[in-house]
């Protein structure tokens, strides 16, 4: 979920604040149609941060609307006093403050932890999990969420997120300056970018946007082994291993709604080929054998 959202609420923003800079003037071109590196720069890295750090701070909000998660304020159930008993013991274990914890309703098995930082958090799993779960993999699954938590990963995706936006943004301003200079003629005589420089250069932020997204999907993909092997330690190895071969088991039967929803929680979604790389998760199978050899 954190995933997905963060992603594209970044996307938004970042289309959003460019075309607003555009329309201001403040494209980093002056006024011979030339380009201001060291301005461009600057305008570049307040776009691609202003961007990622909004998408930070909607993430959790974004979440609860999205999936519908409904926040456990005071537990109902013995089974909503042993989530909330859990949740709370392993983040005493892995030194955070105790995050909210939801739960959404989803036929499928899954999970997922977003907030800004580490001590104001959201951990939430879904009704199918509760259902097809046994208390010691869902104890091992949300091990895996709080070392996501604890791990500060959403922070570090952030600044991840706000630099290869930043060479995003300034890399396809140049692209869009060159493609400008090329369709003037040689009496043009107009002062400051022409529509060329517009229509490319927002035509380049999108194709780039794709490649940026493929380093992003790498890292959150690099971090789900360091989640799976701190579920591990919260619980035991063989407890998220046990989790990681339930998840397969309800990959066997369904996937989650939509390819969006695919890549929100614990179990990600399955890609072959160049979609491979734009997946959030590794391959169940991968997990398993990484927490089997000890690797994390």
């Amino acid at each position: 979920m954190r995933i997905f959202l963060f992603l594209a609420t970044n996307v938004a923003v970042l289309v959003v604040i460019s075309l607003v800079f555009n329309l201001l003037g403040l494209s980093g071109v002056n006024a011979n149609g030339g380009l201001d590196l060291t301005s461009l720069l600057v305008m570049s890295a307040v776009i691609g941060f202003t961007g990622s750090l909004i998408s930070l701070f909607l993430s959790k909000s974004m979440a609860k609307r999205s999936m519908g998660v409904q926040i456990i304020e005071q537990p109902g159930t013995p089974f909503e006093r042993w989530l909330v008993d859990t949740v709370a013991r392993q983040c005493a274990a892995a030194g955070i403050r105790m995050p909210e914890v939801g739960i959404f309703d989803s036929p499928d098995p899954n999970a997922f932890a977003t907030g800004w930082n580490r001590n104001a958090a959201l951990v939430a799993v879904s009704t199918g999990l509760l259902q097809s779960m046994t208390k010691d993999e869902v104890e091992a699954v949300v091990g895996h969420e709080i070392s996501h938590v604890a791990n500060g990963d959403m922070v570090t995706l952030t600044l991840i997120q706000g630099v290869v936006n930043t060479f995003v943004v300034f890399l396809s301003r140049i692209i869009g300056s060159l493609v400008d200079q090329a369709l003037r003629g040689p009496n043009d005589q107009r002062s400051g970018p022409g529509i060329g420089y517009f229509v490319a250069s927002m035509i380049a932020q999108v194709l780039l946007s794709f490649l940026a997204t493929m380093i992003v999907m790498w890292f959150s993909r690099y971090r789900e082994f360091h989640a799976d092997a701190g579920g591990a330690r919260l619980t035991s190895r063989r407890q998220m291993v046990d989790a990681l071969r339930a998840l397969q088991r309800g990959h066997a039967t369904a996937d989650l709604p939509s390819r969006e929803f695919a890549a929100f929680g614990i179990s990600g979604g399955i890609g072959q080929g160049l979609a491979a790389l734009f997946m959030s998760h590794p391959p169940l199978e991968v997990r398993i054998a990484a927490l089997e050899s000890g690797r994390d």
